[in-house]
């Protein structure tokens, strides 16, 4: 007897997403920057239901040496889910296809994101930790990358700001959750430098018309505003002192 495929959720009733957030709404994002003692630098988001630890470590001697490049500085990643962020598929510790895959992908956005330049003959270490995981963990991972290298005090082109643009329901919305992502019809990690408008992180898993592209690179872009007012709000509240912080707040 030949079984049916169950149907797919209704994700999306009187325009709204079940979650509450209409089509372009963002989960509440929290970030905290320098949260480990022994990094070089860190930084731990908690988006939605993620939360992702990143820590950067270097600019140190290159192992194996072989490996050393005499014009700029060798870039490792480490994007890793812990065995217990997730009811499934993540049972047990160490890599696995996927992570080896977004660990390559993160790498050479921090490649083209770092002066690297500035620093022959060394490596730089950034590892992002998956504590809890709801959809988008690779854009969480990036951003709070993003901000471990910049507590570092490593010089970087840009805050790098990214949002994943989804399709469900014949609908594209901001931000997908992770049933909105495994349910959903298409799915479009973005990240951009918004200091000079590049892509930096481009992907997409489904189909998309060439007019919904266009119009999820738009949302995209207006959604990593939004995150980048986030970022840079826990850059001031570690660097900035009180006086300082009420200051940059009378003057926005």
């Amino acid at each position: 007897m030949a079984t049916t495929n169950p149907p797919k959720p209704l994700f999306l009733e009187d325009g709204r997403r079940l979650s509450g957030r209409n089509q372009t709404d963002l989960r509440n994002i929290s970030i905290e920057v320098g949260v480990l003692k022994k990094a070089s630098g860190s930084a731990r988001v908690s988006w939605g239901k993620n939360i992702v630890l990143a820590a950067v470590y270097g600019p140190r001697e290159v192992v194996p040496k072989h490996l050393t490049n005499p014009n700029a500085a060798r870039v490792n990643f480490r994007y890793i889910m812990t065995p217990f962020c997730s009811l499934e598929e993540h049972g047990r510790s160490g890599p696995n296809r996927r992570s080896i895959e977004i660990s390559k992908v993160l790498k050479h956005v921090f490649e083209n994101a770092i002066l690297i330049n500035q620093f022959p003959k060394t490596q730089i270490d950034i590892s992002a930790e998956i504590l809890q995981s709801d959809g988008g963990t690779r854009i969480s991972a990036l951003i709070a990358s993003s901000l471990a290298l910049i507590d570092a005090g490593l010089p970087v082109k840009d805050i790098i700001s990214g949002v994943s643009i989804g399709k469900i329901g014949g609908k594209l919305v901001v931000d997908l959750d992770k049933d909105e992502d495994n349910f959903g019809e298409s799915d479009m990690p973005v990240a951009f430098s918004l200091r000079t408008g590049e892509i930096l992180l481009f992907q997409m898993d489904g189909m998309l018309t060439v007019d919904e592209l266009s119009e999820g690179l738009d949302m995209a872009y207006d959604a990593c505003v939004k995150v980048r007012a986030k970022q840079v709000e826990a850059l001031k509240s570690k660097y900035l002192t009180p006086v300082e912080q009420s200051e940059s707040v009378e003057g926005a």
